[in-house]
């Protein structure tokens, strides 16, 4: 728990007036419950046995005030306290995606993405109200506690040693309880986050689910998860109500204590009755938040576990580092030389050597797995080299920036994707619109003629993962978003393959027009796309068999051939 505040506290250096507002309403709070203790002494000795009628208007006003003071506390410290937390959380659900998104993308394929999801959302929500709600309740039932135990001294120090003796012993079981819920909150934030990814998955594959009618197989599923979160959270309730039979107990054993030791003193005249009901009033309103102490104590718990799991997410470093090197304002060429890729124990490419000059459209082609979309993702570092360089212009590619790489190459991969927004926003995406530039990059894409057609033309509201359009359409756009950013390098995988004959005669115009002053890559399995290429590259179990344009691979390469009459079959 020590790690856990120490974490939060810097925090906290940023909220220091809005602390001090939220300590006033704490005290008001904490004060306003000694005060009411303290008030039935006089209510009982001086009003209804003394019969005193000026402190019969006196102590209903004394009333009024406490009761105020204390509504009004509660008020700033909520809010102030609230206003803290949300806020820390703010942060720190920002700097938490900040931080995955600088990772690999070999984390994100390893990890689910309704794992990532719940612990952006889930596990912060949990820690908001550690930092926030639980810490000032904890300072407020402490205060609660010391002016009560202030209270119980000053009626009667002897009757206090017999009131509070019972308090320590509630320190072991409570401590055990803690634990437990610790390992419990664990496995809860765990099983949420099956959910969370369970969901994700269902959702994103609604339509491979439909087809093929596993509704009940996928209901079954998530009824396994959802009955284990349930299981884990019914425990955890069992665990943390034992706390209150505990204190109840204990408080019950003190109460009949004093009520033995204290009734003797109040008959034998030793002891007022309103100072002695004021005693019992304090030591029963002690016991309250002492119970919500260990409450909050076992909350915590909730919020440590779920800052462990953050904390498992932060260690985790990019091992792709960016150079300091700017990209070349004017590519001629890119080489590589000898070039290895793993992907863990599994070669993915070997001794590749390939040169792409600026103007040249160079097409990758082989069967699947056979490393070509390997090769792309090198390009754009989404991993690096265990052997063998890049290089552009001579200039290692690990030297370059990603940012300044990645801004200079555009890609069109055969998952196409599109965001809940505008046709100009998903085409000028990461950039400022130009309208002008917008329909430019529509019409080259030959995306411009369905787009017109639509109701509010470019600013068309397109529907999450582009539903409403069909798959040909989605591609045009994808299309058209890598023309806008004008790159050095344009990248196309399997750029054509959800059009029909006649848009991708079009496209392949578009690829040959576009070629003319970038380096271009080419991957196709639909070999009518590459006839024009300047040259052809045959993949073959993650080495380059053949090299050249396709009249002498027709002639020259067996592989090519065989991947010839396979497409004319």
């Amino acid at each position: 728990m020590r790690d856990f505040f120490k974490y939060y506290m810097p925090f906290y250096k940023n909220y220091k007036l809005k602390i001090f507002y939220a300590f006033i309403g704490i005290v008001l709070v904490a004060g306003g419950s000694g005060g009411l203790a303290y008030i039935v002494k006089p209510l009982l000795d001086e009003v209804f046995i003394a019969k005193d009628q000026q402190m019969l208007y006196i102590v209903p006003v004394l009333l009024i005030l406490v009761q105020s003071a204390q509504g009004f506390g509660k008020y700033i410290q909520v809010y102030y306290v609230s206003y803290i937390g949300q806020d820390i959380i703010r942060i720190t659900r920002d700097r938490l995606l900040a931080h995955i998104l600088t990772l690999d993308i070999a984390f994100f394929q390893k990890k689910h993405g309704g794992e990532l999801i719940s612990r952006i959302t889930n596990d912060i929500n949990k820690i908001q109200s550690a930092v926030s709600s639980q810490i000032a309740g904890f300072i407020r039932e402490i205060l609660t506690i010391v002016a009560l135990i202030g209270v119980v001294i000053y009626q009667s120090a002897e009757l206090a040693f017999y009131g509070l003796i019972v308090m320590p012993l509630a320190i072991y079981p409570l401590s055990v309880l803690a634990k437990k819920m610790k390992k419990l909150s664990f496995k809860s934030q765990e099983s949420a986050s099956d959910i969370t990814s369970h969901l994700s998955e269902t959702f994103n594959n609604v339509e491979i689910i439909k087809a093929n009618c596993t509704e009940k197989i996928e209901l079954e599923k998530f009824e396994k998860h959802n009955s284990r979160f349930f299981n884990i959270n019914i425990k955890a309730v069992k665990t943390s109500e034992l706390t209150s039979p505990i204190m109840e107990l204990l408080g019950a054993i003190a109460a009949a204590l004093v009520i033995i030791y204290g009734g003797s003193k109040v008959i034998n005249a030793e002891l007022t009755t309103g100072a002695f009901m004021s005693f019992i009033a304090a030591l029963f309103m002690l016991y309250t938040p002492l119970k919500r102490i260990s409450g909050i104590y076992n909350q915590l718990q909730s919020a440590i576990a779920a800052h462990e799991r953050v904390l498992s997410v932060y260690a985790i470093n990019p091992t792709i580092l960016t150079g300091d090197k700017n990209f070349p304002k004017n590519i001629e060429k890119i080489e590589f030389k000898d070039v290895m890729l793993k992907y863990n124990d599994l070669v993915a490419l070997k001794h590749i050597n390939l040169t792409a000059i600026k103007g040249e459209k160079v097409a990758l082609v082989g069967d699947s797995g056979g490393g070509k979309s390997s090769l792309i993702n090198l390009l754009i570092r989404f991993y690096d080299t265990n052997e063998g360089k890049i290089l552009f212009n001579d200039i290692d590619l690990k030297n370059i920036d990603i940012k300044s790489l990645r801004n200079n190459i555009s890609v069109v991969t055969q998952r196409v994707y599109i965001f809940n927004d505008s046709v100009a926003s998903n085409v000028a995406y990461g950039y400022e619109i130009d309208e002008q530039r917008v329909i430019k990059a529509l019409k080259q894409s030959h995306a411009y003629d369905f787009v017109s057609k639509m109701p509010e033309g470019i600013y068309s509201k397109l529907d999450e993962f582009g539903t409403n359009l069909s798959g040909g359409q989605r591609q045009r756009i994808a299309i058209a978003r890598a023309l806008y950013k004008n790159p050095h390098v344009l990248i196309l995988d399997e750029a054509t393959s959800a059009l029909d004959n006649e848009s991708e005669s079009i496209i392949s115009d578009v690829i040959d027009e576009v070629s003319k002053d970038r380096i271009t890559f080419v991957i196709a399995h639909r070999l009518s796309t590459i006839k024009n290429a300047d040259k052809i590259a045959v993949f073959k179990k993650g080495e380059i068999v053949c090299i050249d344009k396709e009249e002498n691979l027709l002639k020259n390469c067996l592989e090519y051939q065989r991947l010839y009459n396979l497409a004319n079959i």
